[in-house]
């Protein structure tokens, strides 16, 4: 009996460490950013990515396929075995604006994907370059009615985050402004800064080394609080947009198939780098902020925002431009 007991013990020992590796993916993980370097999808990516590359021991790759506001990225980890090697950087465009428009996607937001766990959710910042006249709202909203279309506001891509906050700022100042939309928040502040755009709102996370640097000037930020980085910038809601508020998420995503553990312990992972000190700092500076929490929370969280933008993407008749 007591050989039985030993037997079954080292067993158990010697499987443990068998158990515990199969929560973690073998060999490279791939974390998937539906847009170009430079952005803030990239840049939190990135920051995650280093330490999850050492927590993990295997490399941890940031790989770029921007196109349609994140949606071809989220397409394609959609159709990716479940073994964990394949990961996205999920955004608001992919997972809830995308989905409000009623976009014709090759992927089910909800059905095709496995939440690990928020990342950060930042507001969006209206930014101008220097040559601009107008630096407050007011006397933006005051230039685009005396110049109807001539006033240039850029955006990530036709159906983004910052497309949505700037049809949401036509709709409640009654001013029409032409939009650009660009393949990324990279090639759209490249643009800003060198004057072949005028305005644009632009996620934080992209937008403060460039603000901070004095490339970009902050008009007004678009959480109904200001940030902890920026705490001079006023909110749209201070700025006479009573309400305003058109905040940009980023979270952990696997396919739906990937194990449950594995999902369970790569959360756990994902809540220790954010609450590395480092880590902590750097979120700071990129204006993002509420990281972290269950698998469920995050859930719940992207059903919610879901449903909060179909009715803003009805009632604003947002379009994505042709």
């Amino acid at each position: 009996m007591q050989r039985r007991n030993f037997i079954a013990a080292t067993t158990a020992a010697l499987a443990a460490p068998m158990l515990g590796a199969q929560t973690l993916p073998a060999g490279p993980v791939r974390i998937i950013v539906g847009f170009p370097p430079g952005g803030g999808t990239d840049a939190l990516a990135r920051v995650v990515g280093q330490k999850l590359a050492i927590m993990w021991n295997v490399p941890v790759v940031i790989e770029n396929k921007a196109g349609a506001a994140g949606v071809i990225a989220a397409d394609y980890v959609s159709k990716q075995p479940g073994d964990g090697n394949t990961l996205i950087m999920a955004h608001i465009n992919s997972h809830a604006l995308a989905p409000a428009m009623g976009t014709k996607l090759n992927y089910n937001a909800e059905r095709d994907f496995a939440p690990i766990s928020m990342i950060g959710i930042t507001p969006n910042v209206l930014v101008c370059n220097t040559e601009q006249p107008a630096k407050t709202v007011k006397d933006l909203v005051a230039l685009c009615k005396a110049k109807p279309g001539q006033v240039s506001f850029a955006s990530a891509g036709g159906g983004s985050a910052q497309h949505f906050a700037l049809e949401m700022f036509k709709l409640q100042a009654k001013i029409f402004a032409l939009h650009i939309p660009y393949r990324g928040s990279g090639p759209a502040l490249i643009d800003l800064i060198g004057g072949q755009v005028n305005y644009c709102f632009e996620t934080m996370t992209s937008a403060a080394p460039h603000i901070k640097s004095g490339k970009a000037i902050a008009i007004a930020q678009t959480r109904l609080q200001r940030a902890k980085s920026f705490p001079n910038v006023p909110t749209m809601d201070e700025s006479g947009f009573t309400g305003f508020e058109a905040t940009v998420w980023y979270g952990l995503m696997g396919p739906a198939k990937m194990p449950p553990a594995m999902v369970q312990r790569m959360n756990e992972d994902v809540n220790k780098v954010l609450a590395m000190p480092d880590v902590k700092e750097k979120m700071d500076q990129y204006g993002a902020e509420d990281g972290g929490g269950s698998t469920e929370k995050f859930a719940n969280f992207i059903k919610a925002e879901q449903k909060k933008w179909t009715q803003v993407a009805q009632d604003a008749k947002v379009k994505i431009d042709a």
